[in-house]
This record gives structure tokens, sequence and C-alpha cells, in this order.
């Protein structure tokens, strides 16, 4: 999950580059408006929270077509469905009028789409847009890359698509081209891309400013990504970025507050929010056999040899580096409230961890939280004869396991029992 950049508009780009602390997700409309701050062209907008505001913006924007969307967090807005009847996340019209009856269908129903839970995500928010006709769709994204340390530019001429797919059918269609990060983003560069892209005349000049006012919000925004997809060519002879998905360097929140200030937590899981503030990244499954690891990469291989032993898990919880014994007990809290986890297995490499550490804090989230499932424990590296020690003198039903394949086969076996 480390090294994958998503689109929201349908581009997945794989690239090498650094594990985030956590997930800053922006609305489109806020994207949007920092695209908008950095000159970069995008449609006339506006957003509204009521239907009637969302009619005052339509009949603002004074356009001869106009688009609504509502806005989530998950993609497939287009063919998703509303628990009020309506079909569709996204609406053109040319009536503004309309826009009022289908803002009244959205504000404060829940959209599901394929991207959802179940039940769907209450929609808060729409933006109310001016639509443009797409001559053309191309494809450009801004991203580190660790092999070049430092940024690239990235683009093809088929845009509106899963640039994975060109990048497998039509390699030669996709065009690379390394920033220095001293110089920027220079004319030339700016300038082939825009014509590697297929902007020609007049439109590759512009297409070159939009690349070039892209970078400077990448630069400006700490970011680690900005991908636009499309960056479209409209019949009267514009360049506008139609959609855009920016992933931020967390590392970066200290001198980006107002960027991070946007964060839209309301969709989130409860589950993984609590635990990020215990800076422990959690992610639910649908099984009944609780992971508790240290790196993603045995958090990963745990979760697969469960599966093997026909077991499943029934999260992704990862300590990671410098642990203390209160994350170790508050993890053990979010395990124990999952209705589903019916055992848990830690597993733990204790490198920079001290196995010791993690065997005070299992003893204690023991005692304090009185454990009623199964626990499994698999420990090696740092101080582990001592976290071995503590464990089987602390009295507690804990059943050790010598490696993980082992551990894997007792929490599975413990279910069975």
């Amino acid at each position: 999950y480390a090294h994958s950049s998503v689109c929201r508009c349908g581009g997945v780009l794989t690239l090498t580059q650094p594990v985030p602390r956590r997930w800053l997700n922006l609305q489109e409309y806020q994207s949007k408006k920092l695209m908008q701050e950095s000159g970069v062209a995008v449609q006339r907008f506006y957003v509204a929270d009521t239907a009637s505001e969302a009619l005052e913006a339509a009949k603002r924007l004074n356009a001869k077509e106009i688009v609504l969307k509502a806005q989530i967090l998950a993609g497939g807005r287009g063919k998703g469905v509303f628990d009020s009847g309506l079909k569709g996340g996204v609406h053109l019209t040319k009536d503004p009028a309309v826009v009022g009856e289908l803002a009244n269908k959205m504000l404060g129903f829940n959209l599901t789409t394929k991207q959802t839970p179940k039940d769907g995500v209450k929609v808060k928010t729409v933006m109310v847009a001016e639509a443009l006709d797409i001559s053309r769709e191309t494809y450009f994204a801004i991203l580190m890359d660790r092999s070049c340390n430092g940024p690239v530019m990235v683009g093809s001429p088929q845009g509106g698509m899963d640039i994975e797919e060109v990048a497998a059918s039509s390699p030669e269609l996709i065009f690379k081209e390394v920033i220095d990060i001293f110089q920027g983003v220079r004319d030339d560069q700016a300038l082939g891309m825009a014509a590697n892209l297929g902007f020609k005349g007049p439109l590759q000049r512009q297409a070159a400013d939009q690349i070039k006012r892209l970078y400077d919000l990448f630069l400006k925004v700490d970011a680690t990504q900005v991908e636009v997809n499309p960056l479209g060519e409209t019949p009267e002879g514009q360049v506008v970025c139609f959609d855009a998905k920016i992933n931020f360097d967390d590392n970066a929140e200290f001198r980006q507050k107002a960027v991070f200030a946007m964060d839209d937590m309301t969709e989130s899981d409860p589950t993984e929010m609590e635990a990020a503030k215990w800076d422990l990244k959690y992610i639910g499954l649908d099984g009944n056999i609780a992971c508790f690891v240290n790196g993603a990469g045995l958090a990963m291989a745990t979760c697969d040899i469960i599966d093997l032993h026909g077991g499943k898990p029934a999260n992704f919880l990862d300590l990671g580096g410098g642990v203390k014994e209160r994350q170790v007990y508050e993890a053990f809290k979010l395990l124990t409230a999952d209705p589903k986890v019916e055992a848990i297995l830690v597993n733990i490499f204790g490198g920079i961890v001290n196995c010791a550490i993690i065997a005070n804090g299992i003893t204690k989230a023991c005692r304090e939280l009185e454990l009623k499932v199964p626990l499994v424990v698999r420990l090696e590296g740092t101080n582990v004869h001592e976290a071995k020690r503590i464990l089987t003198e602390s009295g507690l039903p804990i059943t050790a396991a010598e490696n993980l394949d082992d551990a894997a086969k007792k929490a599975v076996a413990a279910i069975k029992k």
C-alpha cells in the first residue's frame, strides 16, 4: 500500500514513494481551490451546503451548462446511488432550477459507490461548476520518484483513463522527464512535455504554462504528487485541469497548517482515526484473527500466512518503530473492541523495538482489559529472552509461538477449538 498512488479520477501510477504517517484526503473542490490559488486553469465553481445555496450558485455561474457534483472522497460518484432514490452523484443540466432540485436529493443523503462502505457516505457538500466540453483528454502528473532523487513529470496524450492500462498496452505513449530540483521546470522541458501530450500551436504554449504553474503548486504545498487526469483541451482553445488528485508530504504538516486544516475526517473510519492518535496504522479487514505487528511488510506477511492456514485476518495493525507501552495498550483496546475478533496474533520482530516493552504492554493490557479471546505471541529480536520471561511469569493464558508459521497455526487452531 505504500508504493502506489491512486487517483479518484481514474489514474493509478505505481512509483516508489515514502510511506506516509497518515493520509491527508481533500475533497475535489478543495484541491481545485489550491490549484486556483496557484493560477492553474480550472472550471469556475461554487460550493454549497444547502439546496438553496446550490440554486443561487447555479444562477451566479450564468453558464451554458452546469455540472453538479456530490463531494465525497470515494471514487465512482457518477455511477453511485443515493438512498433518496437519486441515481448518480454527478449531473449535467442547462437549467439552474434543476440544480436546486437535484441538490435537494443529494444533500443529507447517503451516496453509495463501489468505493464506499455498503451503507454509503452522507453528502454534506456539493460543487456547482461550469460544464466545459472536452475535445481532447491528456494525462499529466508531477511526483517524487526515489529512483530519480527528486521530482519527475509524467505525461501521456491518452488521458481520462487508467494510466497503468496505457503503460501496459502502449508504453511508447508514456513520457517521463526528470526535474532538476534547483532549476525547476525549464521552458524547453515544459514545451517539450506539452508537445508530447499532443498540444499544438498556441495551445502548446498554454499547456506549458499550466505545467509550470502545476510545478509551482507542487512545491508550494509540499506535495508528493499532483496528478491531473484529464488535462483537457476545449473546443474554444483552452487548456483546463478538469480533475486532480494531490498527495501531500505528511512530514511537512508543521509548515502546511492551512492545507492540513482542510483535512476532512468525517468520512474516516473511527477506528483508524483513533489508531492515528497513537501513531498506529490500522486497516480493518473482514476476518476474525487480529494481527498485531510491527512493520508493514511483516503485517502483510502475517495476513498472508493466516490465510494460508485457513484463517482470515480481522485487521492490519502496524505498530512501527519506537514503540511505547501505552501504544501497545491502546492497540489492544482497538483490537478487543472489534466484535469480529475471536483471537489475537502478536508478531513482533524487535530490531528498533525492544521486545520487553512489548511484553510489558501486552501483560498490562491483558490484565486491565480482561482479555476474553485467545492470544498467540511470537517475539524475536532485541531483548527477546527478557520479554519471554515477562510473559511466562505473568501467569496469563498466553500461547507462545516459535516462528510465524507456528503462530499462524496456533491462532487458527485456537478459534477452531
